[in-house]
């Protein structure tokens, strides 16, 4: 099979292209024929070696498609289902291994495509809004990166929700995109000569000077001073990635300082840890992109080969929405 491979560290020239030998299912394993990879930010911190995996090894660890064949005592699901997954290695290949209880059934209506795009950042983006601080009517929230995958289906979510959504983008074009997923204010953070100081005063000009409630911080180091100085007293941070580098040290008083402020960094894996879990948040989330409550935006699409390209796209931070490769799209014709 085709595959895309990282043998050493690197930049996205790391990503090679090889034949490999087709896995197979084993017992509680599933075969997919993989239709869509989703590209993640979790793979480039692979590639990059800031997280740590064996290697050589193929990239990607989410995607859609269907199954192909079934290991011994595997009863979830069947040859032939629909399924998408988040949390399977080596996803970036014509075919990919996972165990029987991590694949989610995707349901009617529900393209694998979209099913690609949106099952790593849409539950990301569920469990942050509903497990990781609940939002409610009336909280003030700040969402950086609020064009990104993620950014716009927490805002939606957010929205559906009843809070009051500001966001920080780059681009006029990416401002217009964040407003139509339910933003009320955006924030240009390119406009800021100091990210530390002028984020949090912009923040609290728009929230009569007490600050938001909660920052959903996928940004990391060029963001964290300004988030935390643009909660109101015992606000919460969530910082959930690190698109600009991890959060250096800091001061834990800071905290105090700040107004027995909250800071978390939860990771997808452990708010679906339970196959009951992942079906619960998976199924709510299809059931609000059915109902037309939240929409999937596809920013890009590269064949497989392109993987390298899909890198620096990401990594350049100007796409919007989500990057998904087309691995095997006849699978599912249009």
């Amino acid at each position: 099979m085709r595959a895309m491979q990282v043998a050493r560290t690197g930049g996205p020239e790391a990503l090679v292209p090889v034949d490999a030998p087709t896995p197979a299912a084993g017992p509680g394993e599933v075969l997919v024929r993989v239709a869509y990879a989703g590209v993640n930010f979790i793979d480039v911190y692979r590639r990059t070696g800031l997280y740590q995996v064996e290697l050589p090894a193929i990239a990607g660890v989410e995607g859609a498609g269907i199954i192909e064949a079934v290991g011994a005592g595997v009863d979830e699901v069947q040859v032939g289902d629909r399924v998408a997954w988040v949390d399977a290695a080596g996803s970036y290949a014509q075919f990919a291994v996972l165990r029987a209880e991590r694949a989610i059934p995707v349901p009617a209506g529900i393209s694998l495509r979209a099913a690609a795009a949106v099952a790593l950042q849409g539950l990301t983006a569920h469990f942050l809004a509903t497990s990781t601080f609940p939002l409610a009517a009336g909280d003030d929230v700040l969402i950086h990166a609020g064009a990104g995958g993620v950014g716009l289906l927490l805002t939606q979510m957010a929205d559906l929700h009843g809070a009051r959504v500001i966001t920080t983008t780059s681009t006029q074009e990416k401002a217009e995109l964040s407003r139509q997923a339910g933003a009320s204010n955006t924030l240009n953070y390119t406009a800021f000569d100091d990210l530390a100081t002028e984020l949090p005063r912009a923040v609290k000009a728009l929230t009569g000077g007490r600050g938001v409630t909660v920052v959903y911080d996928g940004v990391g180091r060029a963001t964290f001073d300004g988030s935390l100085a643009s909660l109101r007293p015992r606000g919460m941070l969530v910082a959930f990635g690190a698109a600009s580098g991890p959060i250096e040290p800091f001061d834990i008083q800071r905290l105090n300082a700040g107004g027995s402020l909250y800071l978390t960094r939860p990771s997808l894996w452990h708010y679906v840890a339970s196959r009951d879990e992942l079906l619960r948040r998976s199924r709510e989330l299809f059931a609000w992109i059915k109902g037309g409550d939240v929409t999937v935006r596809i920013g890009a699409q590269f064949a497989l080969d392109e993987a390298p390209a899909a890198h620096e796209l990401l990594e350049s931070r100007g796409s919007t929405g989500k990057i998904v490769l087309a691995v095997n799209p006849s699978v599912e014709p249009e």
